[in-house]
């Protein structure tokens, strides 16, 4: 599926636009793992760096792998533009345990 944002905005944000199954349920505060991503391998290095906080709730998130994100912590720039990620098959809210 392909869907097109306004700079500024998070994936998360056009991920749920666009009808993806990005639950968000901490609505973009990094307090869950709803959100997670599996960036394609050539888009990975192109992102800033995760925040200690962000890695941390990826240590929580089923199916991570080495280019794993949180799309709430994705802003979208023109530097952007085309950007491939995967949705992983399962997600875990951390806050329900």
């Amino acid at each position: 599926m392909e869907a097109e944002g306004s700079a500024g905005t998070s994936l998360l944000e056009l991920g749920q636009a666009a009808g993806m199954p990005l639950e968000g349920t901490c609505e973009g505060q990094m307090a869950c793992s709803t959100c997670h991503v599996i960036v394609a391998q050539e888009w990975f290095a192109q992102l800033p760096p995760a925040s200690e906080d962000e890695e941390d709730m990826l240590d929580l998130a089923p199916g991570v792998c080495a280019t794993s994100r949180l799309s709430c912590q994705i802003d979208l720039v023109d530097e952007l533009d085309g950007l491939t990620v995967r949705i992983p098959p399962t997600s875990h809210d951390m806050q329900r345990g």
